[in-house]
């Protein structure tokens, strides 16, 4: 079968490229470039937990080693710390890492792996669909054509997979701007990231009331100072004005010394595709969304598009085509990031509208500081992962379901399980195999040796009804898991999602959900038209 080709050779696009790979499936990544990305240090990716342990997953790379683990975070107003988290060595936490440093990574990666071709100098300007694939012509010194089964446009803002498919992509310009710097100095939060909002120090210029610094490693720090609207010019002189009466407002002396890395303006823009599936034809990343507004990360939502599209393709090139499978990559992805859109702009006039409500409403400001920080550190309606509770893919009618405490369609907690092999693993290690993972939770477990429990009790039942299901699942044991009872029984997707929690071992309900899982049943598909609209 023909490989997947993927147009762009961003973080996105190599991430996807790497997953499919995890799942043996052959990929083409058409890259317009020379094959490299400029090292820029004010350009910059904050990861979340989940999205991190994916990359790690693919790079074999600890991103903590690259980019900087924050050790908290520190919310000021004027001079008062409004709030102040510490994260324990074991907590999930943010990580601050150059873009550059991602991508390189994960060409690395790729660049070891056989099943993925990078294909440099080759900008994209056709597409043909068939019934039976996709067909892409590149221009440049490399200019040819491509066949491939499916095409994911990875493309980034101006995709041109999707202009070819003539997909709109509205929204709104410019909803923030930012004057960036990254520098090297020494500031008094070591690898503690921070919020200011409304310094006491007086304004250099045109810059509002807030500024943000992110810690790199080496001793650097990406600062953020946020414009007001308009288009005024952010010149050298006033940007280093704003550096050295920042700096020296932080560490209530005269400037200290700093060596300035880089610098640049980073604009905003809200905006989400029309249709996200056209065929075989499909969008992830910046292509397909744009948002970044109040702390949230653009980049954290398109790998998550990578992980939920890569599995669902692995099983149609596997398998062959299931429409409602891969139709769910529109239906949850763009619902998610849609969601993550209304949040935002619900809450940016009262955050960035003046301060006429704080006066009126006691307490409102330091809303407004919890809320930014939710945008930051990835939590509540502006930054926690998106849960796929409207999915097409949830199964319905099952008698044996229980509820714990990860919600129904939301990512998994990562917790410590016993493999088939009886080897101690972390959860999110056996994510993105294109496997289901079953998870029976026995306390006990964890202090006798495999063989001593594995043909015991529900073990033989369970392994039975995994056997069975209508995909391939692997079978894991955990001593625990929040809110679930013991003896209970978790369905989790290859994404890391959860289907359901059942209360023992229900074999009929186990199949039901996994076939909600992957599409439902699959029918019979009318030759000529599938996979083609």
């Amino acid at each position: 079968m023909d490989p997947v080709i993927i147009v762009g050779a961003g973080p996105v696009g190599l991430t996807l490229a790497l997953a499919l790979a995890r799942q043996e499936v052959p990929t083409v990544v058409l890259d317009e470039g020379p094959g490299k990305e400029d090292a820029r240090p004010a350009r910059t990716v904050v990861l979340r937990a989940d999205t991190a342990a994916l990359l790690e997953r693919l790079t074999g790379a600890a991103l903590g080693h690259h980019g900087v683990r924050w050790t908290g975070w520190r919310s000021l107003r004027r001079r008062q710390v409004v709030s102040e988290i510490a994260f324990a060595p074991d907590e999930p936490a943010p990580v601050h890492i150059a873009q550059h440093v991602v991508s390189g990574l994960l060409r690395a990666a790729a660049a070891d792996q056989p099943l993925v071709e990078i294909a440099t100098d080759s900008r994209l300007d056709s597409i043909e669909q068939e019934p039976s694939g996709v067909t892409a012509h590149t221009r440049g010194t490399k200019g040819t054509w491509w066949r491939g089964s499916y095409l994911v446009g990875c493309d980034g803002t101006r995709s041109t997979v999707r202009k070819l498919q003539d997909i709109r992509f509205p929204g709104r310009t410019a909803v923030e701007r930012h004057a960036v710097a990254a520098l090297r100095t020494e500031l008094p939060w070591e690898d503690q990231a921070l919020l200011h909002r409304m310094p006491p120090w007086r304004s250099s210029g045109p810059f509002a009331g807030e500024v943000t610094a992110r810690p790199l490693p080496d001793g650097a720090w990406r600062l953020d100072w946020l414009l007001p609207p308009g288009k005024d010019l952010v010149t050298p002189e006033l940007l280093v004005a704003r550096i050295r009466e920042t700096l020296a407002g932080w560490t209530d002396s005269s400037t200290p010394a700093y060596d300035l890395l880089d610098t640049g303006v980073h604009t905003v823009h809200h905006r989400l595709a029309r249709r996200w599936r056209d065929g075989r034809v499909f969008l992830a990343g910046d292509a397909a969304h744009l948002l970044g507004a109040l702390g949230t990360q653009g980049l954290d939502e398109g790998l998550r598009d990578a992980d939920n599209l890569s599995w669902k393709l692995a099983s149609a090139w596997h398998h062959g085509p299931h429409e409602a499978l891969l139709d769910s990559y529109q239906a949850e992805r763009r619902a998610v990031v849609a969601a993550r859109l209304r949040a935002t702009d619900q809450a940016l006039p009262g955050l960035r509208g003046g301060g006429g409500l704080r006066n009126i409403v006691p307490g409102t400001a330091r809303g407004h500081d919890a809320l930014l920080a939710d945008g930051h550190l990835g939590r509540g309606s502006l930054g926690a992962p998106g849960a796929y509770t409207a999915s097409p893919l949830t199964p319905r009618h099952l008698q044996g379901e229980i509820p714990v405490d990860t919600p129904r369609g939301a990512p998994v907690t990562d917790v410590r399980v016993t493999a088939e092999d009886g080897s101690f693993v972390r959860l999110r290690d056996r994510l993105g195999r294109g496997t289901l993972l079953v998870l029976l939770i026995a306390p006990g477990t964890g202090v006798w040796d495999r063989k001593h429990w594995v043909s015991a009790g529900l073990m033989p039942r369970l392994a039975a009804a995994v056997t069975a299901l209508p995909h391939p699942a692997e079978l894991l044991v955990a001593e625990s898991y929040p809110g679930a009872p013991a003896h209970s029984v978790l369905l989790v997707r290859p994404d890391g999602h959860l289907v359901t929690a059942l209360t023992g071992v229900r074999p009929a309900d186990l199949y039901a959900a996994a076939e909600a899982t992957v599409g439902g049943a699959v029918k019979e598909e009318v030759e000529a038209g599938a996979g083609v609209r």
